[in-house]
């Protein structure tokens, strides 16, 4: 944060330069959590896209970030403890 200032003007996409699918990533949940999710299934929206992701490859390239977790299973981990610690998010 400190690399940006007041009125900055750049934008960046954080992630890990892949995607999951909405099913891996509900499995995950699950598995982390121990809920039981239910899901309806149906068929892809006109204009939804195959698949989407965030290249994160310009904020790695002009300051120096990357991911610390990449694999679903510690990414939601780590916001399932978040979350668990706020509950309400963040204080404001």
């Amino acid at each position: 944060m400190e690399a940006l200032t007041p009125g900055d003007t750049r934008f960046y996409n954080l992630g890990i330069g892949r995607g999951y699918s909405v099913k891996e990533v509900v499995e995950s949940t699950r598995r982390i959590t121990g809920i039981e999710i239910p899901v309806a299934y149906g068929e892809r929206r006109p204009g939804d896209p195959a698949i989407l992701f965030a290249d994160a490859s310009k904020v790695q390239r002009e300051l120096g970030w990357s991911a610390q977790y990449r694999e679903i299973d510690r990414i939601v981990d780590t916001a399932w403890q978040w979350f668990r610690k706020h509950p309400d998010g963040y204080e404001g």
